[in-house]
């Protein structure tokens, strides 16, 4: 299976030296060897996917399209050398040509397309796809920038381009021969030909849509998938005779929209002009997507009437429902279809995939931007959405429940209603969640379609974080479970229980995460100076930052136990060092004075002397893939404490659970699975359970009571008015939790409500720590029951369930 030994590597990594940058190994530089080490890998992967395509073509295998705006690939040099089995035999290579290999994984940029859970998830799921040879495509935007890159300055984070493609560039395969055209504005003209009507859109902006694939090896197959990322180019760069007109700016109008579609990830949407380029950009990848896909069937079948038959189209959130009137368009004006014989194969080619229960995340568009930007995909829109409402009513009878499940209504077309609408499934990504979407959020929806509802619990590449980026651990599974079944099959892990008493067990798992931490320590002083202390507990929240997942709790917590060592220096009998990372939305004020709190706190605490070898805060600047990879093997207490009924499922969670971190959490998301093979006694619960909270917000809830019965919680608000040693004061954050701000009302996600047993359930956590031995029991029952949370899993009951296309 391997295509490599560590000679022929050489020869092949010699050889691409000499023909892509005319230089010999001795001459090379490290960034040279970068690419020449991707592209290696890449021409076999390539090789790969030509014959997987092949296959899948010749068999006319039904094919999977997974479109997401966000893929968050991170590095791709040692994944892929790992999927390929080559790995060992790169880093000899390496090393006897003259590099440290060490060095050469370091220097590759993290791919990022993707802001967080949601582009990860694509990410795994593209792996676990491949590994069980399911015929499958991602689909996103070869974004110039990505996500940006965190600078802190001053405690405040300051956002720097992200400029991935200067070496990630080498995964790339551009395929200009198979660019697609997408059109932007213009007027429509109706004309009747042949019993026909015809719509033709003219004066349109037209942007090309050039396809650059990454390809994405599986593990233990020689099947490769493809990630097919658009990059946008004008169709004229200039119009010579607007520009011989002196009208300049009008002349280059196409290459200006080209340039910023695939930009920037999520560029801010507080305004117009961001509104408009985000609807630009997702209407650019689903309709670049749709043309293609239907192009590939064309060609295979001749024929667009079984389409549904040999397709099924992923929605990953509601950034791609444009695919459902897009597919309409071709099948209609394109293939000559009616509009029934379209709508019937559309329904049954679409499947959508919520995650989240936020009201202002699921997207809704305003009317007049769509009209204008959109015109014929507006009108298919209006006619879907007519005969959307009328089904509605004819079956409820009811104006308030016509009203929630209108795909336009008050002058917005709401995307997830329209994905429900257009679709063969639904499904959320927890337990939980599933049930929240079925009883409230799409309660109404469920109750007329209960069919179209599912759930798919989310997974994780476990390959990747567990025994590619913990190599101690994925040793002592192996010796444990007698090889490397449990690569294949994540289920093995379970065996790992009948070891949880076994004291020599104990002790090299005790020791594999002392090393771990150890390594976290020299890279976090080598990388941000700053010096951690190896025997404190490593309490880890690395998340997005969003009010909901209640960074801001934490900090409570800590400026509690920074105040009882000021009463008391003895409080604290353990070192305890909490670390965050965190990214947030450039144009959300809040989380971004979140971190500028936690950055004023890990300060104060750094330069009072009674804090030292007890109590330290750190900041992680610049959070992504390739941290999350140092950071998961040495954490010890993972944080999952978003509010009951707000995190969809949460990946994170799983991430640390397979590395053996034990989680304070509330019983949300994923959390509630992760309790139901733990149990109370192998995690730290607490809080308001989701019908908690619901009932406490209906009966009304009055932070300020709490506020005023307990000191405690008094104390820590006060110190955020008062502020730290920097100067900064937080009265804004005092007055959000207490009486509200912009709109929201006070303390919208009951930190204060959950304080006190939060703090109790830390308590808890830092006692058990001291017992070493019930501490590595209940790590090794961590790791043991996480096989439930791979991706592989999770990728199978799609296919079983929703995709019907068969898997290894």
């Amino acid at each position: 299976m391997t295509p490599f030994t560590t000679k022929t590597l050489e020869e092949a990594l010699t050889a691409k030296l000499m023909l892509n940058f005319g230089k010999a190994p001795d001459e090379a530089t490290d960034q040279e060897m970068m690419k020449a080490s991707a592209l290696v890998l890449r021409d076999v992967m390539a090789i790969r996917g030509v014959e997987s395509h092949k296959k899948a073509r010749r068999e006319q295998q039904k094919q999977v399209h997974y479109l997401s705006l966000e893929f968050l690939m991170g590095r791709s040099l040692m994944k892929n050398a790992y999927n390929l089995e080559v790995l060992p035999q790169l880093k000899e290579a390496l090393e006897h040509l003259g590099f440290k290999a060490a060095d050469i994984f370091e220097l590759e940029p993290d791919a990022g397309l993707g802001n967080g859970g949601l582009g990860r998830l694509a990410a795994c799921y593209l792996d676990s796809m491949t590994t069980l040879e399911i015929p499958a495509t991602g689909y996103s935007i070869c974004y110039e920038l990505g996500i940006f890159k965190q600078k802190i300055v001053e405690g405040q984070q300051v956002e720097l381009p992200d400029d991935w493609k200067n070496l990630g560039a080498a995964w790339l395969l551009p395929k200009p021969e198979e660019a697609q055209e997408v059109r932007f504005g213009g007027t429509l003209r109706e004309f009747w030909d042949d019993g026909h009507l015809h719509i033709v859109n003219e004066n349109a902006i037209t942007v090309q849509a050039i396809p650059c694939d990454m390809v994405v090896a599986g593990y233990g197959t020689k099947h490769v998938n493809t990630l097919r990322l658009w990059d946008a180019r004008a169709s004229h760069p200039v119009d010579m005779a607007l520009f011989s007109r002196g009208e300049y700016l009008k002349a280059a109008e196409e290459e200006a929209m080209a340039k910023t579609i695939a930009r920037i990830l999520y560029p801010e949407d507080n305004h117009y002009e961001g509104k408009s380029l985000r609807l630009k950009q997702q209407y650019f990848f689903v309709s670049a997507t749709v043309q293609s896909i239907a192009r590939n069937h064309l060609e295979t079948y001749g024929t667009l009437k079984n389409f549904h038959e040999k397709n099924v189209i992923q929605i990953n959130d509601t950034h791609p429902t444009l695919v459902i009137p897009e597919l309409m368009r071709i099948f209609i004006d394109e293939a000559g279809m009616s509009w029934d014989e379209a709508w019937d194969i559309t329904r049954q080619s679409v499947a959508y995939t919520n995650h989240t229960v936020l009201a202002e995340a699921l997207e809704r568009w305003p009317q007049s931007l769509v009209e204008t930007l959109l015109p014929r995909i507006w009108q298919i829109i209006q006619e879907i959405s007519a005969r959307w409402q009328k089904k509605v009513e004819e079956f409820y009878h009811d104006p308030t429940k016509t009203k929630k499940m209108a795909i336009l209504w008050d002058g917005e077309v709401r995307m997830a209603n329209l994905c429900i609408a257009g679709g063969i499934a639904v499904n959320g990504v927890s337990g939980l969640h599933s049930d929240i979407l079925k009883k409230d959020v799409f309660k109404e929806a469920c109750g007329m379609e209960p069919w179209k509802f599912q759930n798919v619990t989310n997974g994780i590449d476990h390959r990747r974080w567990l025994s590619e980026i913990n190599p101690g651990l994925d040793g002592l599974i192996r010796d444990l479970t007698g090889g490397d079944e449990y690569l294949t099959h994540p289920a093995a892990l379970r065996k790992l229980d009948d070891y949880a008493d076994d004291k020599t067990v104990q002790a090299r798992l005790a020791a594999i995460k002392r090393k771990n931490k150890e390594d976290f320590a020299a890279y976090a002083k080598k990388t941000q100076g700053v010096v951690l202390n190896p025997d404190a507990i490593f309490d880890v929240q690395v998340k997005r930052l969003h009010e909901y997942k209640r960074q801001l709790l934490n900090v409570l917590h800590i400026i509690s136990l920074y105040q009882k060592l000021q009463e008391d220096p003895n409080a604290i009998t353990h070192p305890h060092t909490f670390l965050f990372g965190a990214k947030a939305a450039p144009g959300y004020a809040v989380a971004k004075r979140i971190i500028r709190l936690i950055n004023s706190l890990a300060d104060e605490i750094d330069h009072n002397p009674i804090c030292k070898d007890k109590l330290q805060v750190v900041f992680l600047e610049n959070y992504r893939v390739s941290l999350a990879e140092r950071l998961m093997p040495a954490s010890e207490v993972s944080q999952q404490i978003s509010t009951a009924g707000k995190e969809a499922s949460g990946t994170g969670n799983m991430k640390f659970m397979m590395n053996g971190a034990l989680t304070v959490g509330t019983l949300d998301g994923a959390n509630v699975e992760m309790h139901e093979v733990l149990g109370d006694e192998n995690m730290f619960l607490f809080g308001l359970h989701a019908d908690e909270v619901e009932r406490l917000k209906k009966e009304g809830y009055v932070p300020q009571r709490l506020y005023n019965r307990d000191p405690v919680l008094q104390n820590c608000l006060n110190a955020l008015r008062k502020g730290f040693r920097d100067g900064v004061s937080y009265e804004d954050l005092y007055q959000r939790l207490l009486f509200g701000a912009g709109g929201s009302p006070a303390d919208e996600y009951l930190l204060l409500a959950d304080f006190a047993s939060y703090c109790q359930a830390e308590q808890r956590m830092a006692e058990t720590y001291g017992n070493a031995e019930r501490w590595n029991r209940m790590s090794i029952h961590n790791i043991a029951r996480s096989g439930i949370f791979a991706a592989d899993r999770a990728v199978a009951e799609y296919a079983d369930n929703i995709w019907h296309v068969p898997h290894k």
